[in-house]
């Protein structure tokens, strides 16, 4: 039995992180947070429900400067404040932020939002029994291969995901009457409209696949499409 200890601290560590993630979350987006009122970002969504046969499509504002979207665990959608001015400025049509949205949609709709943070929590505890049991038999090296290995399984997670999140948005999109050109368009904008915090790529594009792939795996779709 207490040769799985170790594993089973680990479970419990994990489940505990997921609850802790969860609430810590909802309460920061709850306080910095309000609805997303733009007239011509309303009849966007209001298309996308129409598309999708629900009632509304809310998205919210996400206070904080970073350009970004994100699918929160509870299925909400937000917009930072950050990726909101730049539209506002011109630098992103509101069919390119509706594609923004369309791709957080798809990560709710295919339950990629609460399984991240699930798998964040597993990553934690497999991280975690990792180091413990590796570092019996090569101390000092052994928290650095379990990070080595779980931020690979990490990354491999998203990548696949964003994938299907970008599949999701170029149907709405089409479905909607919008078509792909504003979500092909503003993967090659990212990488400029995010020059002005340092050059660092946003949270959306951490861990993802290259702008190149994603474009064109959006181009075989149309292509099976036109069929």
């Amino acid at each position: 039995m207490l040769k799985f200890m170790p594993i089973l601290l680990a479970v419990l560590y994990g489940i505990a992180i997921y609850h802790f993630s969860a609430l810590r979350t909802r309460r920061e987006l709850d306080a910095k947070s309000t609805r997303l009122a733009d007239p011509a970002l309303k009849r966007i969504t209001d298309g996308f429900a129409k598309a999708l046969d629900v009632p509304q499509v809310p998205v919210h504002i996400y206070e904080i400067s970073p350009v970004n979207g994100l699918a929160a665990p509870d299925g909400r959608i937000f917009i930072t404040r950050g990726f909101y001015e730049k539209y506002r400025a011109g630098l992103v049509s509101a069919e390119e932020m509706a594609s923004v949205i369309a791709h957080e949609l798809g990560h709710v709709a295919l339950g990629h939002s609460r399984r991240r943070m699930i798998d964040f929590s597993g990553q934690n505890a497999l991280r975690t029994a990792m180091a413990m049991v590796l570092s019996r038999f090569i101390p000092g090296v052994g928290v650095l291969i379990a990070n080595f290995f779980t931020t690979l399984l990490a990354a491999r997670l998203s990548r696949s995901d964003e994938y299907e999140a970008d599949a999701y948005a170029a149907a709405l999109l089409t479905k909607a009457g919008i078509g792909t050109a504003p979500q092909k368009a503003l993967f090659s904008k990212l990488e400029a409209l995010t020059e002005a915090n340092a050059g660092a790529m946003p949270a959306w594009f951490l861990s993802h696949p290259k702008t190149d792939d994603r474009i064109r795996a959006i181009e075989k779709l149309e292509e099976k499409w036109a069929v």
